[in-house]
C-alpha cells in the first residue's frame, strides 16, 4: 500500500533516518482507528473494573483485589504502550526519542508478565475456592492477596528492568544491532538466550495455569454429579448453603478460566514468533510482527469485555459508575449481588 516515487524518511532532513513505510489515507486512517480504539478500550474498560472493585464495598476481597490489580496491568499497557504503538504501526517511525524507546519496551515486557503471573495466581486462587469453598475464606487472605500482587508486579518490573539497561538482551547481536540502527526507529532485539529464559518466564506460569484449571474442571464435574444425585434428597439447610456457594465459585473460575484462555491465545503466536526469529536470525516481516504485537496488545482490552459479559455484577457497577451515582453518599454499600 506504498504510495510509490521516491523513498520517503522519517526524518527528511536527517543523516541516517529509517525509511518510512507510507499508506494512503484510507488504510491510514482505518487503522488508526483499529488501534486506537484498543487503547482507548484498554484504558478506559479497566478503569471501571479498578473503580468497581475498590468503590464498592461488597467487591472489597482477596481475589478481587488481584483482578483490581491485573486490571491495573493492562490499564497501563493501554496507557503508556498502546498509543505510542500505535504511531510506531502506522507510520512505521518512532518519534518518541531513544529514551522513551527504552521506557516503552521496558513497559511492554513488565505490564505482560505481570499480567500472566496476576493470571497464575488468580487460578490458583479459584482452585482453592472451587476444591473446597467453605475453607476457602481462611486459606487465601488479604495477606497472601497482597503477597501474590507484590511478588508479580516486583518479579515481572524487576526482570524488564535489569535486562533492557543492562544491555544484555544485546549481547552477540552487535552487527544485527549496527545494521538496524537508524533515527527514527526503536527495535529492541533480544538475543537466543534471553529469549529462552522470556519464554521460560511464560510457559512456567502457563503450564501451571493449564494444570490447575484441568483440575478446576475434574472438580466442577464432580460436583456437578453430587448436585444431581441428591436432587431426589431433600436437602439440609448446610449442604444447600455449601452447595450455592461453590457454585458461585465454580462461576467465578469459569469466567476468569475464560480470561486465562484469551490471554494465551493473544500472547502465545506472539511468543513463539520471538523463540523462532531469534534461533532463524530474525526472519520475520515486519507486518507480521506487527500483527502479532497488536493481537497481544488487545488482550488489555478484553477482560473488562468477559467481564461485562459473564458478571452481572460487573454491568451493574458500570451504570451506578457512568450515571454518576457512586457520588451519592453511601453508594459504596450498595448491594451489587446477593449472597
Amino acid at each position: 500500500m506504498g504510495t510509490g516515487g521516491a523513498v520517503e524518511l522519517c526524518y527528511e532532513n536527517l543523516n541516517g533516518s529509517c525509511i518510512k513505510t507510507s499508506y494512503s489515507p484510507a488504510p491510514r486512517m482505518i487503522l488508526y482507528v483499529v488501534f486506537g480504539s484498543g487503547a482507548v478500550l484498554a484504558v478506559f474498560g479497566n478503569l471501571l473494573v479498578m473503580i468497581s472493585i475498590l468503590h464498592f464495598k461488597q467487591l472489597h476481597s482477596p481475589a478481587n483485589y488481584l483482578i483490581a490489580s491485573l486490571a491495573c496491568t493492562d490499564f497501563l499497557v493501554g496507557a503508556t504502550v498502546m498509543p505510542f504503538s500505535t504511531v510506531r504501526s502506522v507510520e512505521s517511525c518512532w518519534y518518541f526519542g531513544e529514551m522513551y524507546c527504552k521506557f516503552h519496551s521496558c513497559f511492554d515486557g513488565s505490564f505482560c508478565f505481570a499480567s500472566i503471573y496476576h493470571l497464575c495466581f488468580i487460578s490458583v486462587d479459584r482452585y482453592i475456592a472451587v476444591s473446597d469453598p467453605l475453607i476457602y475464606p481462611t486459606r487465601f487472605t488479604a495477606s497472601v492477596s497482597r503477597l501474590c500482587i507484590a511478588f508479580s508486579w516486583i518479579l515481572s518490573i524487576g526482570f524488564s528492568v535489569s535486562l533492557l539497561c543492562s544491555g544484555a538482551n544485546k549481547a552477540g547481536l552487535e552487527e544485527l544491532v549496527s545494521a538496524l540502527s537508524c533515527v527514527g526507529g526503536c527495535q529492541v532485539p533480544v538475543n537466543s538466550n534471553w529469549v529462552f529464559v522470556n519464554f521460560a518466564l511464560f510457559f512456567i506460569p502457563t503450564l501451571v495455569m493449564v494444570i490447575v484449571y484441568c483440575k478446576i474442571f475434574l472438580i466442577a464435574r464432580q460436583q456437578a454429579r453430587k448436585i444431581e444425585s441428591m436432587i431426589s434428597k431433600p436437602e439440609e439447610s448446610a449442604d444447600s448453603y455449601k452447595e450455592r456457594v461453590a457454585k458461585r465459585e465454580r462461576k467465578a473460575a469459569k469466567t476468569l478460566g475464560i480470561a486465562v484462555i484469551a490471554f494465551l491465545i493473544s500472547w502465545l503466536p506472539y511468543f513463539i514468533d520471538s523463540i523462532i526469529d531469534a534461533f532463524l536470525g530474525f526472519i520475520t516481516p515486519t507486518y507480521i510482527f506487527e500483527i502479532l504485537t497488536w493481537f497481544a496488545y488487545y488482550n488489555s482490552a478484553m477482560n473488562p469485555l468477559i467481564y461485562a459479559f459473564f458478571y452481572p455484577w460487573f454491568r451493574k457497577a458500570i451504570k451506578l459508575i457512568v450515571t454518576g451515582q457512586i457520588m451519592r453518599e453511601n453508594s459504596s454499600t450498595v448491594l451489587l449481588f446477593s449472597d
